[in-house]
């Protein structure tokens, strides 16, 4: 009698009862170490340890024992073998997904690859596959099989040429690579980015909802590819006034907004020209479509206020209610404390000064100029910024009842810049007013002098701890 140890199955069983333990502690580590990590290749891991291993080891035990019993390879063998080459058909291509397009990095070739490619390479390794199984495990004609599928599409294709034209066209126009996921499209009147590139059609997000354009309609008209337009994309605009206001006026005043707008291209310059009557169209850069509508509603917000502000009718409104003589009023009063001033000279001060708004985001004063008038804030906060390194460095901010512009006092340029978080309204007192203020209550000057101080060191101190952390990193 043959000893055990030297039975054809021992070895394979001792080899499952042994190597499988092993196996699965140490997937289980590595499924535990991606999983904390937040790696993808977890899933792939896990599916590895929990059905393909352990189906691995049936296999074999089921061979082994009927082996003996049966020489040929039993139906139980055989659906075990199926299942298994499923879970690896599934485990490979999940490896492929993972390994080319979960971690892709943004911008590379396979974060921009359309579906449509990666549906037909799934496809194709699923038919690989499926094809490997059979014939390894059934002993299947898989040539035979790839014939038969093969007439049947040609006499499916034959039928179904009118639903298949679209696709056919889509690969084309897939292949010559006119536009990538993300870029943006002007198609018949359409305008928007494109989200998705499936089998039948183009998917481009309009603002207004989802466009879905068959591959044909594109690949048979023409289009704009608005993103590959050279770096920069033009915003234009028209804008109206009333035909009183002085054109050069307006253009300054358009130009001056825009070239202010934070979407605005470096180094580019805003174009206006009147195109006709109170009309104006505005021209400017910015760095892509995706940013034009953005671009134009903080420009037309914007440009509310500096309209009012300049005394010019934008969509021939010359009116603002928010300047009356009684607003003015309960503002100097807000702010006689602060100038020291009482009774009459607090009225006198009301024909000289002059109410503003600014909308949330606008340069209230920029640094480096010398103000000709003191800003004093009635509502809404402003943050003072600093230039430094090509960036504005935050270094303190003014509430209701401070002011800005301190410096018009001294004739000195200013160190900061103030940009309206909020809406803003001051009341604006001109230089020469403030001398003579000054000259009649020398506590005034003073206090100006105090805060001139006070913003000089937070500014010094502010620099200083960004310039230290710079160097510490």
């Amino acid at each position: 009698m043959t000893p055990f140890w030297q039975q054809s199955w021992f070895w394979p069983a001792l080899i499952v009862v042994i190597g499988l333990p092993v196996v699965l502690l140490v997937l289980t580590e590595l499924q535990s170490n991606l999983q904390r990590r937040g790696n993808a290749v977890w899933k792939i891991i896990s599916l590895l340890r929990n059905m393909i291993v352990p189906l691995v080891a049936i296999l074999i035990l089921s061979v082994q024992v009927t082996q003996a019993v049966q020489p040929k390879q039993p139906v139980v063998s055989q659906i075990i073998a199926t299942v298994l080459g499923f879970l690896v058909i599934v485990f490979v291509l999940n490896g492929v997904n993972v390994a080319l397009f979960t971690n892709a990095r943004q911008g590379s070739w396979r974060e921009k690859l359309p579906s449509i490619f990666v549906d037909i390479g799934r496809i194709v390794l699923i038919a690989l596959g499926l094809a490997l199984v059979f014939k390894l495990v059934w002993g299947a004609d898989v040539g035979g099989i790839f014939t038969a599928l093969g007439v049947g599409s040609l006499v499916i294709g034959l039928a179904l040429q009118s639903a298949v034209g679209p696709v056919i066209a889509g690969l084309f126009l897939l292949f010559e690579q006119p536009f990538r996921l993300g870029d943006w499209l002007d198609a018949g009147g359409a305008r928007g980015r494109v989200v998705e590139v499936n089998w039948r059609a183009v998917h481009i997000d309009t603002g207004n909802g989802i466009l879905i354009m068959p591959n044909s309609s594109l690949a048979g008209a023409s289009f704009t590819n608005l993103s590959r337009g050279g770096g920069t994309f033009s915003v234009t605009t028209s804008v109206t006034f009333t035909t009183d206001d002085p054109p050069a006026a307006v253009i300054a005043l358009l130009q001056r907004v825009a070239n202010e707008l934070p979407q605005r291209y470096p180094g580019t310059t805003p174009t206006a020209v009147p195109v006709g009557g109170p009309t104006f169209e505005l021209t400017f850069e910015v760095r892509g479509p995706a940013i034009e509508a953005d671009a134009l509603a903080t420009f037309r917000l914007w440009l509310w206020y500096a309209a009012r502000r300049a005394g010019l009718g934008l969509d021939g409104d010359t009116t603002d209610d928010f300047i009356t003589p009684e607003r003015i009023s309960a503002s100097v009063a807000a702010v006689a404390p602060t100038l020291y001033l009482t009774g009459d000279d607090a009225s006198a001060l009301e024909p000289v000064v002059r109410l503003e708004r600014y909308a949330a985001g606008e340069t209230i004063i920029r640094v480096g100029n010398i103000p000709n008038a003191v800003r004093f804030v009635l509502a809404g906060s402003v943050e003072l910024r600093v230039p430094l390194d090509d960036a504005a460095l935050p270094v303190g901010r003014v509430e209701a009842g401070d002011y800005v512009g301190q410096t018009a006092l001294t004739r000195e340029a200013l160190m900061t810049s103030a940009h309206a978080l909020t809406e803003v309204a001051v009341l604006v007192v001109p230089v020469d007013v403030l001398d003579a203020i000054v000259r009649r209550s020398p506590k005034l000057a003073r206090d100006i002098g105090d805060v001139i101080e006070r913003r000089r060191s937070e500014i010094t101190e502010v620099v200083t701890a960004q310039s230290t952390l710079a160097v510490r990193s």
